[in-house]
C-alpha cells in the first residue's frame, strides 16, 4: 500500500477524507495538529476517528497559534452565532498553510506523495485557505520547495470534498460507513465534545444532513 498523509481534526468532513483515502488503498497516516483551539474535543474525536477507520498511523503535533491570537477559535474573542459578511473572526491566520507544511514534512519523511485535506469551497465559512487557488497553489509551492518535489516522483495536495456540498459530504460518508456520530465539529464543543448548536460549523453541519435526508447524530449541550 503506498503511504498518504490525511490531516484530520476530528471534524465531520477530514472523517469523510480518511475514508476515501482508505477506499484509494492508501495507508493513511492521520496528522491532528494541537494548535491552542479552545475546543481541544476535536482531537479526541480525531483519535476515534482513525482508529475506527484503521489509521495505519496516528500523531498529534503541537504548535502554537494560540500565542499570536488573531481568531475566535485561539483568542478571547467570541465565537459568532451568526453568518455575516467578510472573512469571520473563525479564521484562523495561516491555519492551514501550517497544518499542510506539517503534513509536507511528514510525506517526505514516509515517502508519501499525496496528502489529503478536507479543505470545501462549496459549503465554507468564507476562509481564503479553503478555496481551489489556495490548494494548487500550495501544490506548487510543495513541488519546488522539497526535496521529493525536486528529485523525487512529485506531490499531490488531494482536496475531494473541494465542490462538495455539505450534503454530498454526508451521503458520501454514509457510503463508506463513516460513524459521524464519533466526529466534532462545534467552534465552542465543551470538553465532552457536545455542540453548541449556533454557530456556523454547527449550522453547516445540521443543514448537511437535513439536505441529506440522515438523521443527524450529534451531541449537543
Amino acid at each position: 500500500m503506498k503511504n498518504a498523509v490525511v490531516l484530520l481534526s476530528g471534524g465531520m468532513d477530514s472523517a469523510v477524507v480518511v475514508a476515501i483515502a482508505r477506499e484509494q488503498g492508501f495507508a493513511v497516516h492521520a496528522l491532528s495538529v494541537r494548535y491552542g483551539q479552545r475546543h481541544t474535543s476535536e482531537l479526541d474525536a480525531a483519535a476515534r476517528v482513525a482508529t475506527t477507520l484503521g489509521a495505519a498511523a496516528h500523531k498529534t503535533v503541537h504548535v502554537d497559534l494560540r500565542s499570536i491570537g488573531g481568531s475566535a477559535l485561539t483568542d478571547d474573542i467570541d465565537v459568532p452565532e451568526a453568518g455575516g459578511p467578510g472573512i469571520p473572526v473563525t479564521y484562523v491566520p495561516a491555519r492551514n498553510t501550517i497544518m499542510l507544511s506539517v503534513a509536507l514534512g511528514w510525506a517526505e519523511v514516509l515517502g508519501a506523495n499525496d496528502i489529503f485535506c478536507g479543505v470545501n469551497a462549496v459549503d465554507y465559512s468564507g476562509y481564503p485557505d479553503c478555496r481551489p487557488e489556495f490548494i494548487e497553489a500550495f501544490e506548487k509551492l510543495a513541488n519546488v520547495a522539497t526535496k521529493a518535489g525536486v528529485e523525487g516522483a512529485g506531490l499531490r495536495i488531494q482536496a475531494p470534498l473541494l465542490h462538495m456540498s455539505k450534503a454530498d459530504i454526508v451521503r458520501e460518508g454514509v457510503r463508506l460507513g463513516v460513524d459521524f456520530a464519533q466526529t466534532v465539529s462545534c467552534y465552542q464543543a465543551d470538553a465532552e465534545g457536545r455542540a453548541c448548536g449556533h454557530c456556523d460549523a454547527c449550522r453547516l453541519r445540521a443543514a448537511g444532513f437535513a439536505d441529506a435526508g440522515v438523521p443527524d447524530p450529534t451531541h449537543y449541550v
